[in-house]
Order: structure tokens, then C-alpha cells, then sequence
């Protein structure tokens, strides 16, 4: 039998396959005292030879990715999926507060491939080709959890926020913000935009699930922060 350990903030869980392992606001992973975050979210369990992760909230959804980004799923109320790589990490927004979870499983029946490009090195999968500008909102949005040592936690800057960080007005972000999620949004990235009603209006915490999931931003983008209009960035 293969054999999961899940990880949060350097703490090691390991699921018995013979019962259900809860994970939220309170149960086996009592992530944290968030009055947005379910009692009772994800759960565990061991089922035809396979570990599944269910979503048994009822407004909360997570990002599911293997360890390189490159096989992405988005886990709806009431959904559940095969827990296959060596190496899956699982982000979800409660609130303000953004968490990710590792799952390591032995013995996985699928492994990763990463397809790099021969000169830069660079991952072939998911990628999409930003503006720095846009890049640099993005690592904005995404720069508490890049901070961060391991998994954890970490509060999404607000749109004022992240605008400030980069010496931008709250006009120009949004505008680009409006920019980046079209652009995801045409690629299939699902969340980022509303129905009839507009932009969803979680869509920051939604395009940093997706940022960090998908490692369309890492710790190495971080410099991009103190690039000025000076430095060779494209005209509005």
C-alpha cells in the first residue's frame, strides 16, 4: 500500500488509510482559528487502492498540482480527486489567508517529467507569456507566499497593497490585474473572472493559487519587485 505524510508548516501528518483524515478549521489538521475557513474542508481517505483528497465544504475550492506545476486541477464543493504523484501541493484561500498543504505518497503510480528548454532552462509546460509588468503585479500578489520557508500561510496583499509595493496608483494595478486574468481566463484558468456579473470578485486569491500551483511565479522572481520605470519596462 502506498503511504501518504501531508505537511503543513514544517509539521508531519500521516492519513491512516482505515478512516477518513479531516482537515480545516478544526479536525486531524486544525489549520487555524479563520472564521472563513470550513470546520471540516478536505478530507483524506483510502479507497480502491488510491488516496483521494474530497472537498467536503460547501463554498471552498483548492488548487491541486504536482510538485512541478505542470498537471493542475481545480477541487470544487463536493469533488474529489486521486492523490498520484510523489510530490502534490494543494492551495486554497480562505479570506485574506492563503494555505498550502504538501502531500508526499511513496511508491506513487504516476511520476513528474519536467521538459526544459535546451538553452534557458526554462519549463516548457504552462507557459504563458506575460509583460514584465504583468509579472511583476503577479510576484506583488504572490510575494508573501514566496517569503515564506515550506508551506504555511500567508495574507494576500489587497489590491492598495500590492500597487504600493510596486510605486504604482490603484488605477494602473487594476487595469493590469483586468489584463492578467483575461489572459489566464483565455487559456481555460478557471476562477478569474465572473459570469454576466463581471470579474469574480475573488480573483486575486484565485490568480495566486494559481500562480504558486502552476510555479508560474517563484522566489527567484522576486527581484522583478524593485525594477522602476526606468529599468527597460514596457510603455503603458
Amino acid at each position: 500500500m502506498s503511504d501518504l505524510a501531508l505537511e503543513f508548516a514544517g509539521e508531519w501528518f500521516r492519513p491512516d488509510p482505515g478512516s477518513v483524515f479531516e482537515i480545516g478549521r478544526e479536525g486531524d489538521l486544525a489549520l487555524d482559528d479563520n472564521p472563513y475557513l470550513h470546520r471540516r474542508f478536505l478530507q483524506v481517505t483510502h479507497a480502491s487502492g488510491l488516496w483521494w483528497l474530497v472537498n467536503a465544504g460547501a463554498r471552498l475550492s483548492a488548487t491541486v498540482s504536482d510538485a512541478a506545476g505542470g498537471v493542475q486541477s481545480w477541487l470544487s464543493p463536493g469533488n474529489s480527486l486521486p492523490i498520484v504523484f510523489p510530490s502534490t501541493s494543494i492551495v486554497f484561500t480562505a479570506g485574506p489567508t492563503t494555505y498550502e498543504l504538501l502531500a508526499r505518497l511513496s511508491a506513487a503510480p504516476y511520476a513528474e517529467i519536467r521538459s526544459e528548454e535546451p538553452e534557458g532552462g526554462a519549463t516548457t509546460i504552462g507557459m504563458i507569456p506575460f509583460t514584465v509588468s504583468q509579472r511583476q503585479l503577479v510576484v506583488a500578489l504572490c510575494e508573501p507566499m514566496l517569503r515564506r520557508d515550506g508551506t504555511g500561510l500567508s495574507e494576500i496583499p489587497s489590491s492598495a497593497e500590492a500597487a504600493a509595493r510596486l510605486g504604482w496608483t490603484t488605477t494602473r494595478f487594476n487595469r493590469k490585474l483586468d489584463n492578467v486574468c483575461e489572459k489566464l481566463d483565455r487559456v481555460g484558468v478557471k476562477g478569474l473572472r465572473g459570469g454576466s456579473g463581471g470579474l469574480a470578485t475573488n480573483r486575486r486569491a484565485r490568480l495566486v493559487e494559481y500562480a504558486v500551483a502552476s510555479r508560474l511565479v517563484t522566489a527567484e522572481d522576486l527581484p522583478l519587485l524593485d525594477l522602476s520605470d526606468d529599468d527597460g519596462r514596457e510603455a503603458e
